[in-house]
């Protein structure tokens, strides 16, 4: 895909790698519309793209709100006459054993954001995307594909969204395309400070590290452009995430090892 004159929304614009995507898009000659729930943020994304020379449209949304999906859209299209890509990039967290929750209520929250946040967009979306044999894209996570520990209400969120998704991609296949990006752990994202924890509170300032492991920000961004670029199905970052899939199958212990493993790494 050439991303001149290219129409994208992004959910989840306002920091972290929805605001990367927006800008690097930008750069390539894409138009951006910008969405998320903070106001000040979104302009400040915004306008940094006007400001270097491309284009920006800041639309404050609350996906969970399918009016609101629907008004992003209709706004799309006011301004710019088509929407060539809708990349679903908005998400909450959680870190927490599940018998050590006190109140599950979030999980209520993960479910809304991740799930029918995203199945929202998609249907304001969708009649538009098949005029043009637009693409949606996935911002997901090998936790969408097997089991997680001490994320079991995020993993089952974005299980859903990934079903949902093969789903749409088998009833519309020929009239759009979806792009799957899964990832590991990313550097430079706010996404864990924003995780529900044990008592239902976002833990903001979390002591949790990075390992070495993990991928920057900058280099998953330009990993996901290159295979919307190139047409790709699914995007797997780090590559080695490539053999979840066929682990899961067939060595499903020796991967759930090596999960506990870098899970334990990651709280130490």
């Amino acid at each position: 895909m050439n991303l001149t004159g290219k129409v994208f929304i992004v959910t989840g614009a306002s920091s972290g790698i929805g605001e990367e995507l927006s800008r690097v898009l930008a750069q390539k000659g894409a138009l951006i519309v910008c969405a998320a729930r903070r106001t000040e943020e979104l302009e400040r994304v915004s306008t940094a793209i006007t400001t270097s020379g491309g284009s920006a449209l800041a639309v404050q949304t609350d996906i969970t709100d399918l009016d609101a999906c629907h008004h992003l859209v209709q706004q799309t299209i006011n301004t710019y006459g088509k929407l060539d890509g809708l990349i679903l990039n908005a998400g909450i967290s959680m870190w927490a054993r599940f018998e050590d929750i006190s109140d599950i209520t979030f999980f209520q929250d993960l479910i809304n954001v991740n799930y029918l946040g995203a199945v929202n967009c998609c249907h304001a979306a969708l009649p538009y995307l098949k005029k043009t044999q637009g693409k949606i894209v996935s911002c997901s996570t090998a936790q969408a594909l097997m089991g997680f520990p001490n994320h079991s209400g995020y993993v089952a969120s974005k299980h859903a969204l990934h079903g949902f998704l093969e789903t749409l991609g088998m009833e519309l296949n020929g009239e759009i395309s979806i792009l799957e990006a899964v990832l590991s752990w990313i550097r430079g994202t706010n996404l864990r400070d924003n995780a529900y924890g044990p008592e239902g509170n976002k833990l903001i300032n979390s002591t949790r590290k990075h390992t070495s492991e993990s991928v920057s920000l900058e280099e998953c961004v330009e990993q996901i452009v290159q295979a919307i670029e190139r047409e790709k199905k699914t995007v797997y970052i780090p590559r080695k995430l490539s053999l979840v899939p066929f682990l899961n199958t067939f060595f499903k212990g020796f991967l759930q090892r090596k999960v506990t493993g870098a899970i334990d790494k990651n709280e130490s």
